[in-house]
């Protein structure tokens, strides 16, 4: 609920192996109109967190998310179609 209730939408998560490990890549569309306010929503939400707390310590972060202190990389779209 609270996803939706800030304005995420289509969000999926897929999981690849590469080379004999398991990378997550997470896909969603923004429809709101701040998304630093939805998202600072999102995490001040008590069952958020307690989602967080029981899958952050399953995912290992790329090097450049954990110089950030975060667990996600950004992608940069390359190519987009409707």
């Amino acid at each position: 609920r609270k996803i939706k209730a800030c304005h995420i939408r289509n969000y999926s998560i897929f999981l690849k192996e590469i080379d004999g490990q398991f990378f997550l890549f997470s896909y969603f569309e923004y429809a709101g109109q701040n998304i630093k306010l939805d998202m600072q929503k999102t995490a001040s939400d008590p069952e958020t967190q307690r989602w967080w707390k029981e899958t952050d310590p399953c995912q290992q972060p790329l090097s450049d998310a954990q110089e950030k202190g975060e667990i996600w990389s950004g992608m940069t779209e390359v190519f987009h179609t409707d």
